[in-house]
């Protein structure tokens, strides 16, 4: 995906860890002490789907191959819930909703013929997360994440060459930096969105226009992918 995303955030890390090493003031010294808190959540996402070929040939001959050659950022908002386990670790609930879009481009074997279509997504997604938190370095504190998540598409679109299932699980890992600021604190975080499930809809009984279910049929399984940059605000 957007490798700029990688390097920003790893470059912004380090430059962190490097202006840390200095003692000063902490802000909110006990505020990671607290058995519970809220926030909210904004960011950026990208969609992804790891896409399977079923070598299905229709009865003129047509092959048709599949990929996702570009993406497109999209945005995110959400709630965040958390609560204290230990001194580094954490349990949090964050439900957000990304909208995006996938964009497919089937290519024909012989004749080299492209199609092109779009499918919108916007997830509403249940994540629960425990967060390990490192020692925190004056107004810093490095973390990991990880957790499991359920999904839920709220902008399924019948009657398109392509059609998802409305429901999807899966893991996710992270990885964030929070900054104590003297009222609240900021969380620039990382995460990455590994489905477990097929969303490929096979049974396309709504399509009006029958020479799409070609497209359908050339596929046998859609697993989605997401990477999303968030800020917490705490």
């Amino acid at each position: 995906m957007n490798k700029r995303i990688y390097l920003a955030f790893f470059a912004c890390f380090l430059a962190l860890t490097a202006l840390a090493q200095k003692e000063k003031v902490k802000h909110q010294p006990y505020g990671d002490q607290r058995l519970y808190h809220f926030g909210i959540t904004v960011g950026l996402n990208v969609q992804d789907m790891i896409l399977t070929h079923s070598g299905y040939t229709g009865s003129n001959g047509e092959t048709w191959f599949c990929e996702i050659p570009d993406y497109s950022m999209g945005f995110n908002a959400g709630l965040l819930a958390d609560l204290y386990l230990n001194p580094f670790m954490n349990l949090r609930f964050s439900p957000t909703i990304h909208f995006g879009d996938k964009q497919f481009t089937f290519r024909e074997e012989k004749t080299g013929e492209i199609f092109k279509t779009i499918a919108r997504s916007n997830y509403l997604t249940f994540p629960v997360d425990v967060k390990f938190s490192s020692m925190r370095i004056n107004n810093y504190r490095p973390y990991l994440l990880t957790g499991i998540y359920t999904a839920l598409d709220l902008g399924i679109q019948k009657n398109e060459p392509m059609l998802l299932k409305p429901l999807d699980y899966g893991v996710q890992f992270g990885v964030g930096c929070d900054f104590y600021l003297p009222i609240v604190k900021i969380c620039p975080e990382l995460r990455f969105y590994f489905g477990l499930t097929d969303l490929l809809e096979k049974n396309r009984s709504d399509l009006q226009d029958r020479s799409f279910l070609k497209y359908t049929n050339s596929l046998s399984k859609g697993i989605s992918r997401m990477v999303v940059l968030t800020f917490n605000f705490e």
